[in-house]
């Protein structure tokens, strides 16, 4: 008899918003999707397909660490943003998902762990146990708007703590790191001997100018281990392309071993493919066309949705700062499932607030990602349905 490792022995139960979702879609009835993150699907800029065709796109030149040209093309791109950094400092991978998998196998050891911010997006749970490291969570609390708390990373830690992993800004929270709360995690880090681990796929998309923020880790002297993930999934809107990158930083030492077992770690696998090393340079020369356009299209579905909600009412629009997504506080009267499929009977698809993660209270998460006649469309059966759910 097959036996099969339990580190991929998910659930797979439909819970009852996807398959009231499911036979929605199925019975043909329409649809305005709130969820919707895929940039490629509403209608936002793209490049020129034949950046992908360059004369050497079938060749072969295996590089561990990506083409340097590529790696250069990051460099660049990060320097553009303020970060100066240098090309053998960058590791490329087919995603930040893969990023992930790599930097888990460099820290821990099965049974290990890393700890996570909570609420946060859905997805570190299945990389941890894929790789045989456990995920602990570390609260954001809502009495600071959902910023870090170094005292919460603290109290989550043990001894098998490898890493501490932050999201910045917080998907879908939307809050950036700020210079303080990194001074205080860098103090704990040295203190345990923990790496820092900083998912930046959204910091391009700042709403606005605030004090303190820090837009990335790249580039810094800081005084441990430090990993910067980013990729061209969000920075230009092409999750089909899959390349990410992770800048590796810290003390010399730390950094140069780090770089040399992820060498060995990324020549085993040398998964990015050649055809968009190559395009690199110029899908990052068309990364500011599409955030421009993203800028746009998330401040303008978001002024609606805040223009949408009268004075009376019982929900509101968290305060965020940047990244895709809004998230709104609602009445607990119906919970956050029920309202979820009360929107969906009205024809308006949001996600609630547990997927994420969120504390006990209940919240609703929306994309801005939509089409504004989309968007438009669902705010007037939006604001029904959580008015009359207070």
């Amino acid at each position: 008899m097959s036996r099969f490792s339990a580190r991929t022995g998910f659930s797979r139960t439909w819970n009852p918003l996807a398959q009231a979702l499911a036979e929605r879609r199925a019975r043909g009835l329409p649809l305005l999707d709130l969820t919707e993150t895929n940039p490629t699907r509403v209608g936002l800029p793209t490049p020129e397909p034949a950046l992908l065709a360059s004369p050497e796109a079938l060749g072969y030149a295996p590089e561990p660490q990506g083409l340097l040209s590529a790696r250069e093309a990051v460099a660049a791109h990060l320097a553009r943003r303020g970060a100066r950094v240098s090309p053998e400092h960058l590791v490329l991978s087919a995603s930040t998902s893969e990023s992930y998998s790599w930097l888990f196998k460099l820290l821990c050891e099965p049974g290990d762990n890393v700890l996570i911010p909570a609420p946060s997006y859905p997805l570190f749970e299945y990389l941890t146990r894929l790789e045989g490291v456990e995920a602990r969570p570390y609260r954001l609390p809502r009495g600071h708007g959902f910023c870090l708390d170094v005292e919460e990373v603290a109290a989550a830690r043990d001894e098998r703590t490898r890493a501490v992993l932050v999201v910045n800004p917080g998907n879908p929270t939307g809050h950036y790191l700020h210079e303080g709360e990194l001074e205080a995690l860098g103090t704990l880090c040295v203190q345990e001997g923990l790496a820092l681990i900083s998912d930046e796929v959204f910091s391009d998309f700042a709403w606005d100018e605030e004090a303190g923020r820090v837009p990335t880790v790249a580039g810094r002297e800081l005084p441990m281990l430090t990993f910067s993930l980013s990729g061209l999934s969000k920075v230009a809107g092409l999750p089909g392309l899959k390349l990410g990158w992770t800048h590796v930083g810290g003390p010399d030492t730390l950094r140069e071993e780090a770089l040399a077992r992820l060498e060995l770690v990324a020549d085993t696998y040398l998964p990015v493919n050649t055809p968009v090393q190559l395009a690199l340079p110029g899908l990052l020369a068309h990364a500011p066309r599409f955030q421009e356009a993203l800028l746009a299209r998330v401040k303008e579905n978001r002024r609606r949705l805040l223009q949408a909600r009268s004075r009376e009412a019982l929900w509101d629009v968290l305060p965020a700062h940047g990244g895709w997504s809004t998230v709104l506080r609602i009445p607990l009267a119906l919970g956050e499932e029920p309202t979820c499929l009360a929107l969906l009977d009205e024809g308006v698809a949001v996600q609630p607030g547990y997927f994420y993660d969120f504390p006990s209270a209940a919240f609703l998460v929306l994309s801005l990602l939509p089409p504004p006649d989309v968007f438009a469309a669902a705010l007037a059966p939006l604001a029904r349905v959580l008015d009359r759910s207070g």
